[in-house]
């Protein structure tokens, strides 16, 4: 009996050092077997680590700028804590500032995201909508989930959500709070009239970053009500405050959105 046994031992390793499987490896529970052996001749088997593929491997996107005025709003948002950024549609405004809100809460920098935006029907009204206040408001801020989840899993974003550490808002729920150590976007701020610029910006805390987007010639109010325009004028003589305008040259959307603003 004991013969036999040390026969089908030295039968087994025989066959592992010559690369070939063989079923009776299989025959006993608790022990994993090798599927991959080396050839022989030198070269190593199959491995899950690619050795001879010189691309990046990252599985997260890659944050670069593709314009100069895309690198001048990068560099603002890593040296400035208010950054106005002005252009028009298609230039990443929104992007790059919820990007950079994802990298630094990722990096440890903040403790939060706050993300807010003016619930402002875009020339048409959309009547009562059911569900709750997140319900209502989901059609508002659905550009800021989509920018979200562009860097992170849905589960993610939904965790985080969960856990307080990023947080979607209307602008309507901002007063009286004061906002530290977070990153703050404010998207569309041209739907935003002069007060509410004011008491958005002043919400600002210890250890934060707020960064303002908007196109102000692509307003929904009414014309001479948006304070976009005249804010950013005000704050561009103020010091440690970047205002930067973005401009048609800057729109990474199809080539015919840059050709349209350029015509409308």
């Amino acid at each position: 009996m004991e013969a036999s046994m040390t026969k089908r031992a030295a039968t087994k390793r025989q066959t592992r050092e010559n690369g070939i499987l063989d079923s009776r490896d299989f025959m006993e529970e608790s022990k994993v077997r090798r599927l991959h052996a080396s050839n022989g001749g030198g070269r190593a088997g199959w491995s899950p680590y690619p050795s001879n593929d010189d691309r990046d491997q990252g599985y997260l996107k890659t944050l670069k700028p593709k314009s100069d005025g895309q690198a001048e709003l990068m560099e603002a948002m890593d040296h400035h804590n208010l950054i106005m950024a002005l252009g028009p549609a298609g230039t990443g405004k929104t992007y790059l500032a919820v990007a950079k809100a994802v990298e630094a809460l990722e990096a440890g920098k903040v403790g939060r995201i706050v993300l807010s935006r003016p619930a402002v029907e875009a020339g048409e009204s959309i009547g009562f909508l059911p569900g709750d206040m997140e319900d209502k408001l989901a059609p508002y801020l659905r550009p800021l989930y989509d920018a979200l989840s562009d860097r992170l899993s849905m589960k993610r974003v939904k965790a985080l959500m969960a856990e307080g550490l990023i947080e979607i808002a209307p602008i309507g729920y901002m007063r009286g709070r004061t906002l530290n150590n977070a990153f703050i976007v404010v998207d569309e701020a041209q739907n935003c009239t002069y007060v509410q610029l004011k008491m958005l910006l002043t919400r600002l805390g210890w250890h934060s970053t707020m960064v303002v987007t908007g196109d102000p010639q692509q307003s929904d109010l009414l014309p001479g009500i948006s304070g976009l325009a005249d804010i950013s004028a005000r704050l561009e003589a103020v010091d440690d405050i970047a205002v930067v305008r973005l401009a048609e040259q800057d729109i990474v959307r199809h080539p015919l959105v840059a050709s349209m603003i350029g015509v409308l």
